[in-house]
């Protein structure tokens, strides 16, 4: 029984904003949604539990999951730990995982490698060796420490519940993180390494400088007898199916070339030819998924998806809920950012006469700069 707790009742003093940093907006959605979404996506958890400050509920109120469960922190981070605790007590937890909030960046990877190396440990812990020189101060007196030995930890961290639970309940001092808890005991913690790009958000200068950059995408696709019908990543029954080198599905088609065009980075044709075989018949929530990784890798992030699908048959608004929920997966994205509308073109055309589907999208990104 594995359990996930997002530490985000404190009031980010230094961040200097009317909103509380865990709730702005960070590369198209609330920096909490971040790591919900990458618990969620690591399906490691049987429940996330968010600590939140009670005033700070209707930042939340458009969060639906049965897996999460929110609760009341307390005034100081160890109190917030410890309330999480208590809460979970119930459950009989075998291992849990805490995180910080205002740490968005860190991956579904990190999260799998420290699961995999919880085995043998009690306590599993990222850190990051320091790439600067470093000193300790202690009273008047300054010393030099050496930077390979200096560890500077991240989160999330991945503990054993009962002796966790057992050290929260007796500590009486002000910590920073889980792992003091362990290390003032001289208990052992399995370090292991950290990634870069998981940085805790301290001041507003640590959001990255963001461009906001638009995309148009389009695909028609005739239907004929004897064709799979795919739509949105769906495979839909139908006596009728689209044609095409890939699967034929406009949806992800349209999808894809409206981020594409967003992030200035061509179309599917160039990138997917249907002169290759080896894209013969592939699906295309394969190819959606090189767009995206092509995109992240870039530093570019999906801000918001508009997508009108439109056709006679089938009647779109039966399958909307399930395509919202794959296209979320794929794009690496909240069901939030993603509105689709079906339309018809009241029996006109080639569409009206039941012999074409078409889909349209447009779409924003952000990008790092």
């Amino acid at each position: 029984m594995n359990y996930f707790v997002i530490l985000a009742a404190g009031k980010g003093n230094r961040f200097v904003s009317k909103i509380p940093k865990q709730y702005s907006n960070y590369n198209g959605k609330k920096m909490i949604f971040h790591s919900i979404d990458k618990a969620i996506q690591s399906k490691l958890f049987n429940k996330i539990i968010l600590v939140i400050s009670p005033k700070d509920k209707k930042y939340l109120k458009d969060l639906k999951n049965n897996k999460i469960k929110i609760i009341s922190g307390g005034k100081e981070r160890m109190d917030s730990s410890l309330k999480s605790l208590d809460f979970l007590k119930k459950y009989k937890p075998k291992k849990i995982f805490i995180h910080d909030a205002a740490r968005p960046d860190f991956s579904v990877k990190l999260l799998k490698r420290i699961n995999s190396k919880f085995r043998s440990h009690n306590a599993v812990v990222p850190y990051l060796s320091s790439d600067n020189s470093a000193k300790y101060k202690n009273k008047s007196k300054i010393s030099n420490l050496k930077r390979e030995n200096v560890y500077l930890t991240q989160t999330p961290q991945c503990f054993n519940f009962n002796i966790l639970y057992k050290l929260a309940k007796k500590n009486n001092k002000k910590i920073t993180d889980e792992c003091s808890l362990f290390l003032n005991k001289n208990l052992k913690v399995n370090f292991i390494k950290g990634e870069v790009l998981n940085k805790k958000v301290t001041y507003k200068n640590d959001l990255k400088t963001r461009k906001l950059n638009y995309g148009i995408g389009f695909d028609v696709h005739r239907l004929a007898l004897g064709r799979k019908l795919y739509l949105g990543g769906l495979k839909i029954k139908s006596k009728l199916g689209t044609l095409g080198h890939s699967d034929g599905d406009p949806v992800l088609h349209a999808i894809a070339d409206s981020i594409l065009g967003a992030c200035k980075l061509g179309d599917i044709g160039e990138k997917f030819s249907n002169k290759k075989n080896k894209f013969k018949n592939i699906r295309s929530t394969i190819l959606l998924k090189k767009v995206i990784n092509e995109i992240k890798s870039k530093n570019y992030f999906i801000n918001n998806l508009d997508i009108n699908i439109i056709a006679e048959t089938p009647k779109i608004k039966k399958y909307k809920s399930k395509m919202i929920k794959l296209i979320s997966k794929l794009c690496e994205i909240s069901e939030n950012q993603i509105n689709i509308k079906g339309k018809t073109t009241e029996k006109l055309g080639v569409i009206g006469k039941e012999k074409a589907i078409a889909c349209q999208v447009i779409t924003s990104v952000i990008k790092n700069v």
